[in-house]
């Protein structure tokens, strides 16, 4: 989709934010006024928030691209590591400080923007749990474990594309494969816990009625967690991770209608508000989200996610490998004097594949909401129709979703299908499907 085209369904959307200032009578029992208010307000201050910054996001993007931001960067790069003892040929080290060197620009460039989401935005609304010094330790520990985690990658990428041969790409698809399996594998134990405390969930009605779901449903758990997310923000979710016999389900606390603990920085009248209205779901609104999330874990959904970057991934890496040479491309970004390698990868990826990225997150997109229609499908097969449709709307309504959407919008941009399609697809007559 093109940035005319972007604006185009962000602005139709946005048009509906505005324009429809009474819930719809489908509504009606589903959505009180109060709720319906709140999250529309939240919908159009995240439109504003949307169009402003994805404006400058693509003023810089262009101003890279015909300035030769790359190039300058790439320049700046040589002379640091150089600066630093190393040899001026050198483009692995080169390499390396080239991706760090981007990573603080980024980062202090989309610094303003995220401070503005999360401190006005997010907290306008009764989002943010984050405090300016929990803030800053955070985005900090997310920089340097970012780092420690590229560089490595990067300099093995760089030097398989540089020794592989005529078929480097398979190596390379192989070498990212493996790494993508290895962070997977050891993120969820090793990486989430440097920035969310995970506690095992209590014993207790809950633990017991997910344990026997599981059992039911031949779902191998071996841990339970619960996330203590409503330290940074006061969103809900639920996720099962791990590989073949060795499955965990972490369900965050904001998730738990009984569990949510109070922050202790929030002022008495948030409490107040806390007391008068419970958010999360009950137990057996919680077995419904989580016959829904198995779900996906029995269709293999996600073994079909895998496979389809996997394959995505293969396609992209061969026309890298046809082109990595072909000089005009870095002619383009005003690299005239080398062609590094790893430029021409980013080339490759975001700019030669940009229309093919478009077409293929629509695709993508288009493929998740048929998954949660499947998952949810399971989830009323396994009888938790009615708990599940309480579920989606207290889940919706805690998370202050607007429940009407300009269509084509909401095609191209939303993998959730909106409510109201997924409870009308829970409902008595779809079994007729």
């Amino acid at each position: 989709m093109s940035a005319r085209q972007m604006c185009y369904t962000a602005l139709s959307d946005r048009r509906v934010y505005r324009e429809k200032k009474e819930p719809p009578v489908e509504l009606k029992d589903i959505m009180e006024k109060d709720s319906y208010d709140k999250a529309r307000a939240y919908s159009i201050d995240k439109s504003n928030f949307g169009l402003i910054s994805g404006a400058f996001d693509q003023v810089v993007g262009t101003g890279v691209m015909v300035f030769g931001g790359y190039s300058v960067l790439w320049a700046m790069s040589g002379k640091v590591v150089e600066w630093l003892g190393f040899p001026a040929s050198g483009e692995i080290p080169q390499t390396v400080m080239f991706v760090g060197l981007r990573s603080v620009l980024s980062t202090i460039i989309n610094l303003p923007w995220s401070v503005y989401f999360t401190f006005w935005v997010e907290q306008k609304h009764g989002f943010n749990k984050q405090t300016p010094g929990f803030f800053i330790k955070d985005n900090l520990k997310k920089f340097i474990v970012t780092q420690v985690i590229s560089a490595p990658v990067v300099s093995s990428l760089v030097y398989i594309i540089k020794v592989g041969g005529d078929y480097f790409f398979i190596y390379l698809w192989g070498f990212t494969t493996a790494v993508m399996l290895f962070l997977m594998t050891i993120y969820p134990s090793c990486i989430a816990p440097l920035f969310d405390k995970y506690t095992p969930l209590p014993e207790g009605n809950l633990r017991t009625k997910i344990e026997a779901l599981a059992k039911q449903i031949d779902f191998p758990l071996t841990k339970l967690y619960v996330v203590e997310g409503s330290k940074r923000s006061a969103h809900s979710n639920a996720y099962f991770y791990g590989f073949f016999k060795n499955k965990r389900i972490v369900l965050y606390d904001t998730l738990l209608e009984d569990y949510t603990p109070l922050n202790e920085d929030s002022v008495e009248s948030e409490k107040e508000e806390v007391k008068e209205k419970k958010t999360g779901c009950s137990t057996e609104e919680v077995l419904a989200v989580l016959g829904h999330e198995l779900g996906h874990w029995k269709l293999n959904h996600v073994l079909k996610g895998i496979i389809i970057f996997q394959v995505n991934l293969f396609l992209v890496f061969s026309v890298f490998g046809s082109l990595y040479k072909y000089s005009p491309l870095y002619r383009a970004f005003s690299f005239t004097q080398s062609q590094p390698a790893f430029i021409g990868l980013i080339i490759v990826m975001q700019y030669v594949f940009a229309p093919y990225n478009e077409i293929l997150q629509f695709l993508l997109t288009m493929f998740s909401r048929h998954n949660e229609f499947q998952a949810d499908k399971f989830a009323r097969e396994l009888g938790f129709s009615e708990k599940l449709k309480m579920a989606l709307i207290k889940l919706n309504e805690d998370n202050l979703g607007f429940p009407v959407y300009d269509p084509l919008y909401s095609a191209w941009h939303h993998s959730h299908p909106p409510i109201l399609e997924r409870i009308r697809a829970l409902e008595p007559k779809a079994k007729e499907d």
